[in-house]
């Protein structure tokens, strides 16, 4: 079955890791359909990094903004999904670089009926430093600087295998690298906007999936990508958020509070 997709890439007022990242996208063995930039907020500078993309790409580039009001990511996300006109939404942050495989491993990876979250491979500050100014131009799990290597181990046969690993546990993914059909996304309206400031965002929305029927699976293995460094954000705030997962959780829900559907 043809199946189109959509890149969502998070941002926010770090364009020399949004070049990399964009950067990455383009040498990509499966382009998506469309790349759609989620930008909470940033200065004309990431404007003018995604511009100067666009007439490299050869699918549409599209900016979806908002102004800077803190940390609003469910909100951002919610207007990319809305903007998203392909089947299949793969959805990371701008502080990643893809492993040259990462679309095509996620669209071979797709199954009806579930969503899909995967790892990241860490990167050192030194080796973050030297990527983003361009002294250092290639990037492997054999590089200096490279933490947690097994999670850039491409080994696609064993992928299936291990896809149902934690599947009922909400608190085991990684948002910046999901996968969803879109129709699954808009069944539970979208990321849930009570979500305000770091955190959890991403286990809301695997919580009333779940509770919708769709499966979630991990891909390990496949759908390589390496995290740039940066400070940790503050883990500040989580407990009113756990409580709410919980009456998630607990009532079954499958939409909750402000959603996608204002925007469509």
């Amino acid at each position: 079955m043809n199946c189109t997709i959509s890149l969502i890439i998070s941002t926010y007022n770090w364009p020399s890791a949004l070049r990399l990242c964009l950067q990455s996208v383009l040498n990509q063995s499966k382009l998506p359909n469309e790349v759609i930039v989620a930008d909470d907020g940033s200065t004309e500078e990431t404007k003018s990094v995604i511009d100067s993309f666009r007439k490299l790409f050869y699918v549409p580039l599209i900016h979806v903004w908002q102004e800077d009001n803190g940390f609003q990511l469910a909100q951002i996300r919610n207007k990319a999904i809305a903007k998203a006109s392909m089947d299949y939404i793969i959805q990371i942050d701008g502080d990643l670089i893809l492993g040259k495989k990462f679309i095509y491993d996620h669209f071979k990876f797709r199954k009806k009926g579930t969503f899909v979250s995967g790892s990241r491979v860490m990167l050192g500050e030194t080796i973050s430093n030297e990527l983003l100014i361009g002294e250092k131009k290639t990037l492997s799990i054999l590089s200096r600087g490279v933490k947690n290597r097994s999670n850039g181990l491409r080994l696609p046969f064993l992928s299936p295998l291990l896809s149902n690993y934690k599947n009922h546990d909400i608190y085991y993914l990684r948002g910046c690298n999901m996968a969803f059909y879109r129709s699954d996304l808009l069944s539970v309206n979208g990321y849930s906007e009570d979500f305000i400031g770091w955190g959890r965002e991403d286990n809301e929305i695997a919580a009333k999936l779940i509770n919708l029927g769709v499966k979630k699976r991990i891909i390990k293995f496949s759908g390589i990508v390496y995290h740039i460094y940066h400070k940790e954000q503050p883990r500040n705030n989580l407990s009113d958020k756990d409580e709410l997962i919980k009456k998630i959780i607990s009532e079954k829900l499958v939409n909750f509070g402000s959603g996608v559907d204002k925007y469509l």
